[in-house]
C-alpha cells in the first residue's frame, strides 16, 4: 500500500532514533546548564568548597585517604596511603597537609606515606590557650607516631615542620630510622630580607586582601601560583580566622630558641640525615645548609641537595625531583 503523503505545511515526523537522540541531547545541556550555574554560585558564594574539591581531587591523584585519630591532647587529620616503609611528612608554618599532595604522588607507589595537619594546623584540633612552639609540637607528635606508624620510619620535615622533625629525631632515636630537612626552620642561616623584616616586627604570614597574599606567595615561590579571586578570597578570609594563633605562634617561632632550635641539637641525631634546599630560598637561605653539614658530628651518613628554579616550598614547585630526592634517601637508609 502506498503512503499517505502528509499535509502540505505538516513537520515531518522524525524518525523514533532521532527524537531519542534529541531528548538525551536537550537532557544533557540542561544537566550542564545547572551544574554551570552551581558551579558559579560555589564559585562566587562558598569558593572554600572548591579548596576542598580540590584538595579531594590531589588527595585521589596521589593514591592517599584522610583519616583522622585521637593521639595525645589532638584530634589528627591526616593522609595516609601506599604501601611499602613508611614515610612521615610535616608541612610548614601556616600550611597544612595538602602542601604534600603533589610530591605523595610519586612516594606511593613504593612507600606508605603520612602526611599530618600538624596540631593547631588544617583540620586538626587546636586548644586556643595551648603551646604549639617546637617542642610542645615534637612532644605531641611522638603521640601520633605511637598511634599510626611503625617503630621505624622516615621522617621528613619542611620549614617549621623540619624543626619539630628535627627536635623529635633527636629525642627519640629508636623511631626515626632517618631523617630528612627541606628548607628547614631551625638552623642559622645568612641574614636576608625576611629575616630583616621579621626583627623589624612584621609578621609576613598576615595579610587582609588579594594583595597581602599574592604579596606572601611572591615571597615564597619563584613562580607564583595564579589563583581565581574568589580562591584568593576563600584563603584571605581563613587567613583573618586563624590571625590570633598565627600571631602568637609566630612570636613563639621567632625567639632564638625556636629559631635555632636545631643547632645545639644536631651533634645527638645518629641516623642518617638529608638536607634537601632551593638555591633561592627566600625564607631560610640556603647557608642553613652548612651549618647542617658542619653541626652533624656523629650521623652515620650526612646528604645535601640544592635544587634550582624554586624557592621556599620545593616539594609544590619541583614536587617531582622531591619525590626522587626523597626516594633515593628511602631506599638508601
Amino acid at each position: 500500500m502506498a503512503k499517505t503523503p502528509a499535509p502540505i505545511g505538516a513537520t515531518p515526523v522524525r524518525p523514533l532514533w532521532q527524537r531519542l537522540l534529541l531528548r538525551r541531547l536537550k537532557f544533557l545541556v540542561i544537566v550542564a546548564v545547572v551544574l554551570g550555574a552551581a558551579a558559579g554560585g560555589v564559585y562566587l558564594f562558598a569558593p572554600q568548597l572548591l579548596l576542598k574539591a580540590d584538595a579531594a581531587r590531589m588527595a585521589m591523584q596521589a593514591h592517599v585517604e584522610k583519616k583522622t585519630v585521637v593521639a595525645g591532647d589532638t584530634t589528627w587529620s591526616y593522609y595516609e596511603g601506599g604501601q611499602g616503609p613508611t614515610i612521615v611528612l610535616l608541612h610548614g608554618f601556616a600550611a597544612n597537609k595538602e602542601t604534600w599532595l603533589e610530591t605523595a604522588k610519586g612516594l606511593t607507589d613504593h612507600f606508605r606515606v603520612i602526611a599530618p595537619d600538624l596540631p593547631g594546623w588544617g583540620e586538626s584540633s587546636r586548644n586556643d590557650s595551648g603551646d604549639y612552639g617546637v617542642p610542645a609540637q615534637a612532644a605531641r607528635l611522638d603521640a601520633f607516631a605511637t598511634a599510626v606508624a611503625p617503630q621505624h620510619f622516615l621522617l621528613v620535615g619542611q620549614s617549621m615542620g623540619g624543626a619539630i622533625a628535627g627536635v623529635y629525631a633527636a629525642d627519640h632515636p629508636d623511631r626515626v630510622a632517618a631523617l630528612a630537612l627541606v628548607s628547614s626552620l631551625g638552623l642559622t642561616f645568612k641574614e636576608n630580607d625576611f629575616v630583616r623584616d621579621v626583627k623589624a616586627g612584621k609578621n609576613p604570614f598576615l595579610f587582609d586582601n588579594r594583595e597581602g597574599l599574592e604579596a606572601l606567595l611572591a615571597r615564597i615561590f619563584t613562580k607564583p601560583p595564579h589563583l581565581p579571586g574568589r580562591i584568593e578570597d576563600a584563603l584571605v578570609d581563613r587567613n583573618k580566622t586563624d590571625r590570633a594563633f598565627i600571631e602568637r605562634t609566630f612570636a613563639e617561632l621567632k625567639q632564638p630558641e625556636q629559631a635555632y632550635a636545631l643547632d645545639p641539637i644536631l651533634g645527638k641525631l645518629t641516623m642518617p640525615v638529608l638536607g634537601i634546599w632551593c638555591h633561592d630560598d627566600k625564607i631560610i637561605d640556603a647557608s642553613a645548609l652548612d651549618t647542617l653539614r658542619e653541626g652533624l658530628k656523629n650521623t652515620s651518613s650526612i646528604g645535601a641537595t640544592t635544587l634550582n628554579g624554586c624557592n621556599h616550598m620545593p616539594m609544590l614547585e619541583k614536587p617531582d625531583e622531591t619525590a626522587r630526592i626523597i626516594t633515593g634517601f628511602a631506599l638508601a637508609h
